[in-house]
């Protein structure tokens, strides 16, 4: 299963992190500082998303979240009472 959004299509970026490195004592280092590869990926949640009046479970990005909640997609949960659940 892909690493995906199902909304915008975000998925995983590879990139390189680099270390800081200072010179000593305002001398520079003779070597260049390290770069490591490594992955970014993005906050995806699964979440119930209304579509067409029917529920369908969706992987979503956290920015899609935050969009569907401002247009009324997706609701936000209610809290749940004793006198409900009986």
């Amino acid at each position: 299963m892909a690493y995906i959004c199902d909304n915008c299509g975000k998925g995983i970026v590879h990139g390189r992190q680099s270390t800081h490195g200072r010179g000593v004592a305002g001398k520079r280092w003779k070597k260049r500082a390290q770069k490591t590869p490594r992955i970014f990926k993005p906050n995806l949640q699964k979440i119930a998303v209304g579509v067409s009046g029917k529920s369908v479970q969706m992987r979503l990005c956290a920015s899609c979240i935050s969009k569907f909640r401002k247009t009324g997609k997706i609701k936000k949960p209610q809290a749940v009472t004793k006198a409900a659940s009986l």
